[in-house]
């Protein structure tokens, strides 16, 4: 049809939705760029969008000497030889990941495993690249020839934009970008997270596949659209397609019984066959309508998910042994080594379900309670200091039970000198049990989760809110509150913090990178950043208008109310006597 047609089966390609009308981009624009390139532009016209792509990929910055065309053509007789395309073995850092064949011809498909070895020759940095296989599949669809498609492919590779991440080389790289994952769908993806944490053995092997939907499972007429707006926006458009494909999964698939016995395979056949439930445009549509971190602080997180993994010593995969995972729920907090006046082991787990992924990788370890080292504010001090981050777990005389997710060690409250100030990330939240107390109507005794379960035994399903229901930050539901757009700041100078403690000195070369830290946003007020803050006469977590929860300095009396900072509910009854207070550090299984 084109000369692009050489490694194209027409037979599996959609014809229908290609049009033959003549187009041309002339614009060089990003934010025009990105705007036809969401609309799909060149998405029905198979020689305009190889055109674009060409052109898109040529703009790519990259290393001074970087592999072209004329390279493979010196090398890929030496380095195939005589052997059949088919038998020619893959190099391990693909990790026998699946090799889409997508709408190639045989003599495409056989083209991918020449041009994936070619690469391995001249990228020995490479160590790990599952997603490899199927980019160069797609590329081959809008390829001249071979060496065309390797030229592309090697410019995405030594790409050396710092600002500008690709694909993942590096098995580092690569878990760590897993784990961001699993953060962002425990902000973005609630009701899923819950669903995968229940029903999964392990959860960051789930998410670990977040890669494959994208470049394995799902069909080409989606991986193309995403590809078009991947090569304009970057690496943060698959971590949006990706969450919008656990979004419609949890939609399609809630209240169903499981097809398999893993959810792993039940979300891969359900990105396979996407096209029963949602078109290429409403997977997009859905996409961006996710109100997403900034790309700075994506990058952030990925820092610190990078620095634990390194901390833990997990930087390459393991040949004989299965690679160390994410601690399950299930297995970081169980009944042998968790014991709580406050908690059950089940509402443990999901309070851990929420931390952070890079901290998940550890176990609770009780640094302080009030039963054993009595009421005294120093004493809390005196355990938690040097600890990050803790988990503050609170039990009124009434029996209710709230507490805190703290990012940043207690010892933070002395930068503000006598002077209470606030510290602290955004990735503190607070939280209540919400059913603690009520009584069931059916068996007169304690709600459960069985409870909020449709009965026929009452008129109507019982109305309960979860069991322990959490507030995060404001910004994270709403990002419009604070006032620079997520896409439009460059962080290149961020504005000053608003807090008393953001003049302190620079963090210590041992700490994670500081994802969410209120300087790095344009807030109306200090209202919406009051974390922690800690004095000799009390603690307060979370500020504006109202306070989350405030202990006084014999941890004895405290109150909640809403607050601006997490936009929460009364955590408890607003002025309550404290019964029990403990604090949760977080103990490194790996490292002893």
């Amino acid at each position: 049809m084109d000369e692009y047609s050489r490694f194209v089966d027409w037979d599996k390609m959609d014809v229908s939705a290609q049009s033959q009308d003549t187009k041309e981009l002339s614009c060089t624009e990003f934010q025009e760029l990105k705007h036809l390139a969401r609309q799909g532009y060149w998405a029905k016209n198979h020689c305009l969008r190889a055109k674009v792509y060409h052109k898109l990929i040529s703009s790519i910055p990259c290393r001074t000497v970087t592999p072209d065309a004329n390279v493979y053509r010196d090398i890929v007789v030496k380095i195939v030889g005589k052997r059949s395309s088919s038998s020619l073995p893959l190099p391990e850092f693909v990790d026998n990941s699946l090799v889409p064949t997508y709408c190639l011809n045989a003599e495409g498909i056989g083209a991918v495993r020449k041009i994936i070895l070619c690469i391995a020759n001249q990228f020995p940095d490479i160590s790990f690249c599952p997603a490899l296989p199927a980019v160069i599949a797609l590329l081959l669809h809008y390829s001249k020839d071979e060496a065309e498609c390797f030229e592309q492919v090697c410019r995405i590779l030594a790409c050396n934009d710092p600002s500008k991440r690709l694909i993942d080389q590096t098995f580092l790289a690569f878990e760590s970008s897993c784990m961001t994952f699993g953060d962002l769908v425990n902000k973005y993806c609630q009701a899923a997270h819950k669903l995968m944490v229940a029903v999964s053995e392990d959860v960051l092997e789930v998410y670990s596949d977040w890669q494959r939907w994208l470049f394995g499972e799902l069909p080409m007429t989606y991986v193309a659209r995403v590809f078009d707006v991947f090569l304009v926006e970057g690496y943060k458009v698959l971590y949006r397609v990706a969450l919008a494909l656990l979004k419609f999964f949890h939609k399609v698939r809630a209240g169903q019984p499981m097809e398999s016995d893993s959810i792993q395979q039940d979300i891969r056949a359900f990105v396979r066959d996407i096209a029963k439930s949602v078109s290429p445009e409403r997977l997009l549509e859905k996409a961006f309508a996710i109100r997403l971190f900034s790309r700075k602080e994506i990058q952030l997180l990925q820092m610190a998910n990078e620095k634990a993994l390194q901390q833990k010593g997990i930087t390459v995969k393991q040949k004989s042994l299965a690679p160390p995972k994410r601690q399950n729920v299930h297995l970081a907090v169980h009944a042998e080594n968790f014991k709580s006046e406050i908690v059950s082991v089940k509402e443990m787990r999901d309070i851990w379900s929420w931390i952070p992924e890079r901290f998940a990788l550890c176990q609770p370890l009780l640094l302080f309670t009030t039963l054993e080292h009595g009421c005294s504010l120093s004493r809390f001090y005196s355990h938690s200091e040097g600890h990050e981050p803790t988990l503050l777990l609170i039990k009124t005389t009434a029996k209710e039970v709230c507490g805190a997710y703290l990012s940043t060690d207690w010892s933070e409250r002395r930068r503000g000198g006598n002077k209470l100030s606030f510290f602290g990330t955004g990735e503190c939240f607070v939280f209540r049990m919400a059913t603690e107390g009520l009584e069931c109507p059916l068996l007169g005794r304690a709600l459960c989760s069985v409870c909020t379960n449709y009965s026929p035994a009452l008129s109507a399903p019982l109305q309960l809110q979860p069991e322990v229901e959490r507030y995060e930050w404001v910004i994270i539901k709403h990002p419009e509150l604070a006032t620079a757009g997520p896409e439009t700041e460059n962080h290149s100078s961020p504005a000053p913090s608003t807090l008393s403690s953001g003049s302190g000195p620079s963090e210590p070369s041992d700490r994670l990178s500081p994802f969410l830290s209120a300087r790095h946003f344009n807030l109306p007020s200090k209202t919406a950043s009051m974390f922690m803050a800690g004095s000799s006469e009390c603690i307060i977590v979370g500020g504006g208008d109202g306070q989350a929860l405030y202990l006084d300095a014999d941890l004895n009396h405290g109150r909640t109310s809403h607050c601006n900072t997490f936009n929460n509910q009364p955590l408890c009854s607003e002025n309550f006597q404290i019964s029990v207070l403990e604090v949760w550090g977080f103990r490194d299984t790996m490292n002893g």
